[in-house]
């Protein structure tokens, strides 16, 4: 173990080396990472027509994961800044936000302060995890079955599966 791993006291060792930079960083730069990222699986874009998001829809959601950084504390942020960021109206981000709870992704939750005076509303995606759940076993059959044929093409003698033709009776 080289010294440069070893902390002052000389006990703690660095799991990850300084010099080693991470993807994400290497992928966008380090300054652009620095201000921020939001982890969302890539079954919700994928799966973006299957849940019947249109583009807007998918934006407003994509901005309440940006907030949602601990599974106990659920998003909430002020429709005024989602409609900054979305550059809507509140009152669109209001409606789009009552689309997505019509459809079970989002449930609205109110907050009130200890003085009783109203706060921004909390942000439950639960439904959304659920839905995208309940897809999951979908997109992962056909993600195992485009592996296998990966697998197959590459083997020597391999011969296309025929297709039934659409004359044949």
């Amino acid at each position: 173990m080289s010294d440069k791993n070893k902390s002052a006291s000389g006990n703690i060792v660095q799991l990850r080396p300084s010099k080693a930079g991470r993807a994400s960083e290497k992928k966008w730069g380090k300054q652009v990472m620095d201000l921020g990222f939001c982890i969302v699986p890539s079954l919700l874009l994928r799966a973006q027509q299957r849940l019947g998001l249109n583009p807007t829809q998918l934006a407003v959601l994509m901005q309440l994961c940006d907030f949602w950084w601990e599974d106990a504390r659920k998003p909430h942020p002020g429709k005024k800044l989602l409609a900054e960021r979305l550059g809507l109206s509140e009152r669109q981000v209001q409606r789009y936000i009552a689309e997505l709870e019509q459809a079970g992704l989002v449930e609205r939750v109110e907050r009130y302060a200890a003085h009783g005076g109203k706060m921004t509303n909390t942000y439950d995606l639960s439904g959304l995890v659920a839905r995208l759940k309940k897809l999951e076993p979908e997109f992962r059959k056909v993600e195992e079955n485009v592996k296998t044929e990966r697998k197959a093409v590459a083997k020597r003698g391999y011969k296309p599966k025929r297709k039934p033709s659409a004359t044949a009776n």
